[in-house]
């Protein structure tokens, strides 16, 4: 068992014998939001520290008849709601690469046993960019599924309307690997050559105070998209008729209805505010906003897939607070979950599409070179 210098887990296990299949040999770092049998799985949270799931979550069990061998738990915020990488009851997970800088959250330790060495692969899930923004603070590949794709049975949930699981890995190779996998779908050849690429300046509003604002970013990579056969061309992407917050709040709320606000004082100063803040969504709002959601998953793309910064600006401390951050942190991400497309990060390169295999062709194209 190797030494974990970074907080990346909450739980290690000795790895077993590999078993055989395209993931033979391969040391598989689990998220602890995904249930494994006879394994502690805490959700990151105080309720469920000794808890102790009987079955093993699909998602996680492809990956082992595959022949991928658990090296352990890997740290989260509590109950996954969070962008950077610090839990009240498990400490703060560390950036092996950044030191001193978040690794983002809420796949924080899956992103970070990766950058450390401690893995090959890694599962995370992702409800507003908690895989892609790690993947970018940490410099690995992560995938944020299209919605639907990949079962989620036996996983706690954040939002169920904007849940995905998705592989994590250190290459976009294992990355296609892994999903191939957990989709049992075969990983798609390279591709870039003759594709539109739209480039995404200002991600679209999705609801509440917060405007994104405009950036550059996405232009440093413009000429290697051009020189792989790319065109790429300015795109906006239209912003949802209502705001999409008192969604997420209400699904969350309703995730934690047997233990909130009963076990109110159980829960930590990242995660409880939010639950509180739900308690005063109103009906009308959460209505309104589902329709939002419905109308904006039913838009067809211009361009094959867009480009965008995963995240902009510099990366905040590791224990920043999460207020300060968390809108703007996430702004370039979150609105991919709420279209239910696919978002594909090659450490701060977010490449976008309706499709897993669009992304995943263009990502391949891309690290061929």
């Amino acid at each position: 068992m190797e030494e974990d210098r970074w907080n990346a887990f909450i739980t290690q296990v000795e790895a077993g014998e590999p078993g055989p299949g395209p993931l033979s040999a391969k040391k598989l770092a689990v998220k602890d939001l995904f249930d494994t049998a006879g394994i502690r799985t805490t959700y990151g949270s105080k309720i469920y520290a000794d808890h102790v799931p009987e079955r093993t979550a699909p998602v996680v069990q492809r990956l082992l008849d595959a022949g991928a061998t658990l090296v352990g738990k890997t740290h989260l915020p509590e109950f996954a709601w969070c962008v950077i990488g610090v839990n009240p009851w498990y400490g703060t997970c560390h950036n092996p690469v950044k030191p001193g800088k978040t690794t983002g959250g809420s796949s924080s330790g899956s992103a970070a046993a990766l950058a450390a060495g401690l893995c090959d692969l890694a599962l995370g899930s992702d409800t507003g960019g908690s895989i892609r923004i790690p993947s970018a603070c940490c410099e690995t590949v992560g995938l944020k599924s299209q919605w639907g794709l990949i079962p989620l049975e036996g996983t706690f949930p954040l939002c169920p309307t904007l849940d995905v699981a998705g592989p994590m890995a250190r290459t976009v190779m294992d990355t296609a690997l892994m999903w191939s996998v957990l989709t049992e779908r075969p990983a798609p050849e390279p591709r870039l050559a003759g594709l539109t690429v739209g480039l995404v300046r200002r991600a679209p509003w999705v609801g509440g105070e917060y405007v994104p604002e405009a950036t550059d970013l996405a232009e440093q990579w413009v000429g290697d998209l051009e020189r792989l056969g790319a065109k790429v061309v300015e795109a906006d992407v239209p912003e949802p008729e209502a705001n999409t917050w008192p969604m997420f709040e209400h699904e969350a709320l309703e995730a934690h209805r047997e233990t909130f606000p009963s076990r109110a004082e159980d829960y930590g100063f990242t995660i409880r505010p939010k639950l509180e803040r739900a308690l005063d969504v109103k009906p009308e709002e959460v209505e309104a906003a589902y329709s939002a959601v419905r109308a904006w998953r039913r838009y067809e793309p211009p361009v094959d897939l867009y480009v965008a910064p995963c995240v902009t600006g510099e990366l905040p401390p590791e224990d920043v607070d999460e207020r300060d951050v968390r809108f703007p942190f996430s702004a370039s991400v979150r609105w991919v979950n709420l279209v239910g497309w696919a978002g594909l990060a090659i450490g701060n390169l977010q490449l976008i599409a309706p499709r897993d295999e669009t992304v995943l062709a263009a990502g391949l194209a891309w690290e061929r070179g």
